[in-house]
């Protein structure tokens, strides 16, 4: 079948449309909760922001790794994954309220506290307000940079069907990778980690690489089981894509349970005071049955179901374990991190549900604003032909 058009179906200005008018009418919900409760507003946003910000710099990592190992799976994404890496200018900028509101959300800006730790003595020359800032902007500039040569060298690539800009990306990918890596580490321990500044984590940075793009996965195949049932994808994804991001997905399911589980049996073992205090509250109470809801859902269940090679090659089910497995992410970033304010108190505030949804309705709105902008086949990649074929050579009878 000759492809007529390579744009986006009209379903993903439904989705611009839905998304911005829900996380409008949330966002100001929220902003009414700001006046009520400005502490919980604080912290409810950093809960949020840390699950979206995920899947921007989460996805910046697949378009590169992608870039490096190239293959199907990763040219049929690709479109996918650029859109998510354009929102990062949206993340950087609901990045502000967290340096607005860090009086609020973080320990070490208060000088009674640092005064009465000999910790936080020694760690307010790293941990302060200034230096916080300066980092933050450091961070975000190494991944919108990273961002926008991909996309431009990758626009580039439509435009003229020239090899260099293929090479570029090529290139800038492996050294970009570790560049995020570094990025991401040092952006947990401090937007996450010094929440609770006394305590520390050697693995907490990896535990956060592995999250993100666990969780921009799991989110570009939900987005592609819905995509590939409408013109142009319909006519270039085929099963065995979807049976080669299911493997992925698997992989970064057990990446991420091992980095989680190598730093809860260190600890546990070690049983230092200094240490052990940070999962003690974690495992008792609500806390203990959002742990083992982690354990069941998280890993468990997409293990055991990934393992089938024909669940992975149906888009349907495996768009199904791909929604469970980010929602759970959801769930786990809300036990590392609410915890750190209300330690043995199990709470879930309003704000914690209205939070995500107000932001994640307006990330939503972007990424279908960006994914409409661009064709979504980049049919002057040299991979075009051999996906094409590979499509034909399983189209089913």
């Amino acid at each position: 079948m000759t492809i007529v058009s390579y744009n986006p179906p009209p379903l993903v200005k439904q989705w611009q449309q839905r998304a911005l008018i829900v996380g409008a009418v949330f966002m100001v919900v929220l902003l009414v909760g700001f006046f009520m409760d400005r502490v919980q507003f604080f912290r409810s946003y950093l809960f949020a922001f840390s699950f979206w910000a995920g899947i921007s710099v989460g996805s910046l990592a697949l378009l590169m790794l992608q870039h490096l190992t190239g293959g199907g799976w990763g040219f049929v994404i690709r479109r996918v994954l650029e859109a998510s890496t354009r929102t990062l200018p949206l993340v950087a900028i609901l990045f502000v309220p967290v340096i607005l509101g860090a009086h609020r959300i973080y320990p070490w800006t208060n000088a009674e506290e640092v005064a009465k730790s000999p910790v936080l003595s020694v760690k307010a020359r790293f941990l302060n307000l200034p230096f916080f800032t300066v980092r933050a902007v450091i961070y975000f500039a190494v991944w919108l940079l990273l961002a926008y040569l991909l996309n431009r060298w990758s626009k580039l690539q439509d435009l003229t069907a020239e090899l260099q800009h293929t090479k570029r990306m090529r290139i800038l990918s492996g050294p970009g990778l570790v560049l995020l890596i570094f990025a991401v580490t040092f952006a947990s321990v401090d937007w996450f980690m010094s929440l609770e500044p006394e305590w520390y984590s050697t693995i907490y940075g990896f535990i956060f690489v592995a999250g993100w793009a666990l969780s921009a996965l799991a989110f570009t195949i939900a987005a592609m089981s819905i995509l590939s049932a409408e013109e142009p994808m319909s006519e270039i994804v085929a099963q065995s894509h979807f049976h080669d991001l299911g493997k992925l997905l698997l992989a970064l399911v057990m990446l991420w349970t091992y980095f989680d589980f190598s730093q809860f049996l260190i600890i546990w073992s070690g049983n230092l005071p200094e240490e052990i205090h940070y999962y003690l509250p974690r495992m008792h109470g609500g806390w203990g049955a959002i742990a083992l809801a982690v354990v069941v859902l998280h890993f468990a269940f997409p293990f055991l179901f990934l393992l089938s090679r024909s669940f992975k090659r149906n888009a349907g089910k495996l768009a199904i374990v791909a929604t469970l497995v980010l929602l759970m992410r959801l769930i786990d970033l809300f036990w590392t991190i609410a915890p750190s304010f209300l330690h043995e108190h199990f709470h879930v505030s309003l704000l914690d549900v209205i939070a995500p949804i107000g932001m994640g309705g307006l990330w939503l709105a972007m990424f279908a604003w960006e994914l409409s902008k661009r064709p979504l086949i980049p049919i002057n990649d040299p991979q075009y032909e051999s996906v094409l074929e590979q499509k034909h050579a399983h189209a089913e009878p």
